[in-house]
């Protein structure tokens, strides 16, 4: 008998082992069945959401609309005590651009220009414009495709998407009659900054590039100091069809409390200026109108957030008599390296690179005071005298 189960004991391990497999194939069946589904309704409802006949009922879904986002700035910019003027600055095709200016009573300065980046908007920039004009004439627009600007459909190629923006930069220019600019942009705005510059050197005095987006190249997986996770990877190729901020869209009447728990930073990095949910309210409301400019920046990127055309491998052909500042949060988990690149690629050029303590990425908002400060310090002085 004990020979007997002795020996009966391989087969039935053997048969225990191929019922597991048979387990584990099964789960794994439905496991990719199931993801299948989700991946065939998000993207059904992505590009739904871009059709002329969800307009109906995308409110109903989604609470949200172009009054609602305007309500929700105008109390985002309601704490400004400057005086400003507020328009769309219309360009070719029927496009316009969201803009504020502030004048201040400044005259003879070079006009600063602030372009926000990926999602966001002018009224990001609340805890800035007053202080950024007192010394000279502020310009704040929503960039093409974001915001309250126009959101027309882009080339689906990176290199047209980034000259359609980038041409309505100078659309934009060209109507409100600057001959000459100092650019500031952040993450996106930065990148696109920095692509005018190349395009239209003599309308740029100064460039300023707060915690820029798409500049390094994506690395060789064996140049990486922490390998990406292959669940990361796993999900990456999963999301990589869809847009970024798709899943906010499908969140529907559950969107603004997805805001609210995701990102519980944003309301404290404004909570010298309110006390309620109206930051999170804005953000949700400039990211689930019609992803135009969402779709652009997908288009321009590949896995994992790098860009398709690397603005590292591009800047030395920036015109050398530009300045170019740098400006990163001391805490951000972006590659702060491409400061540095940018200063050895611009040897006979001035480049400055100034770290902010305590700030992060959205460093204008973590630290405003800081940031402010060493905006202003870095258009008036001696280095930068020709911003003026």
């Amino acid at each position: 008998m004990a020979e007997r189960a002795v020996s009966s004991a391989p087969g039935a391990e053997l048969k225990s082992s191929h019922s597991l497999g048979l387990r584990l194939a099964h789960r794994g069946l439905v496991f990719l069945r199931i993801h299948s589904l989700f991946y065939g309704f998000v993207k059904f409802l992505d590009t739904a959401m871009r059709s002329w006949w969800i307009t109906s009922w995308l409110p109903s879904w989604c609470p949200s609309s172009q009054c609602k986002l305007k309500e929700v700035e105008e109390r985002m910019l309601q704490p400004l005590k400057s005086k400003f003027s507020k328009q769309f600055v219309h360009i070719s095709n029927d496009k316009k651009l969201w803009t504020l200016v502030f004048h201040g009573g400044v005259e003879g300065k070079t006009p600063l220009v602030l372009l926000h980046g990926f999602g966001g908007g002018v009224g990001l920039w609340a805890q800035n414009l007053d202080a950024l004009s007192q010394q000279r004439p502020v310009y704040a627009f929503d960039l093409l495709g974001f915001g309250q600007s126009s959101r027309p459909h882009f080339s689906t190629d990176a290199q047209e998407a980034e000259l359609q923006f980038v041409e309505s930069i100078e659309e934009w220019r060209e109507k409100l009659g600057l001959e000459i600019m100092i650019m500031l942009g952040h993450n996106l705005g930065g990148y696109l900054a920095a692509a005018y510059s190349l395009k239209y050197p003599y309308r740029v005095k100064h460039l300023i590039l707060v915690e820029p987006w798409g500049f390094p190249e994506r690395p060789q997986p064996g140049d990486q100091d922490r390998p990406i996770p292959v669940w990361i990877k796993a999900l990456g190729a999963l999301l990589s069809p869809f847009n970024p901020l798709a899943g906010l869209r499908l969140a529907g009447p559950l969107g603004p409390l997805l805001v609210q728990t995701l990102r519980p930073d944003f309301k404290k990095k404004f909570d010298t200026m309110f006390n309620d949910n109206t930051v999170t309210e804005y953000i949700y409301h400039l990211n689930v109108q019609s992803p135009s400019g969402e779709t652009a920046f997908k288009n321009m990127t590949i896995p994992y957030g790098w860009a398709k055309r690397p603005m590292l491998q591009r800047t030395g052909l920036i015109h050398s008599d530009i300045p170019i500042t740098v400006i990163y949060g001391s805490r951000s988990s972006i590659d702060g390296h491409s400061g540095n690149s940018i200063k050895e690629m611009r040897p006979n050029s001035h480049v400055e690179i100034i770290a902010i303590r305590g700030a992060g990425h959205y460093v204008y908002a973590d630290q405003p005071e800081d940031f402010n400060h060493r905006v202003l310090h870095v258009c008036e002085t001696e280095k930068t005298v020709i911003c003026d």
